[in-house]
């Protein structure tokens, strides 16, 4: 019969890889409960999984920096404007144009946070895959 043809091309590259005592059973029980060779399992495991756990860790960092960043600031201006806000209305003084800006700065403030929300949940997903 022979050796099976091939689906794509022949595979010529080889990466060498030391695993602990404790990593190897789970390999070769991962081997026996799937019938497949470790050589496959490994490259299923890497390639049809492996992208849900790369994750580049200095780039979610940077983005967490950076919607903190402009979340503080949001939040900073958002109580300047509104203790603003709250002497001029004691004083009888309170414009519609101080309480748009305070409204603008509230909805940037929201956008921001959403944006973190989903940042946060999506880098949950990742870590939980």
């Amino acid at each position: 019969m022979g050796r099976p043809v091939l689906d794509c091309g022949k595979r010529e590259k080889k990466i060498d890889v030391r695993f602990t005592q404790e990593e190897f059973d789970l390999i070769l029980q991962m081997e026996k409960s799937s019938g497949m060779r470790k050589a496959e399992l490994i490259r299923k495991k890497l390639l049809s999984e492996g992208e849900k756990i790369l994750l580049d860790s200095k780039a979610v960092m940077n983005s967490l920096d950076a919607v903190g960043l402009e979340l503080s600031r949001a939040g900073n201006n958002i109580n300047q404007l509104s203790r603003y806000a709250n002497i001029l209305n004691r004083d009888g003084l309170l414009s519609a144009v101080v309480v748009d800006r305070l409204l603008l700065e509230l909805r940037k403030y929201n956008e921001i946070k959403m944006d973190l929300d989903r940042l946060m949940r999506k880098l949950i997903r990742m870590l939980g895959s």
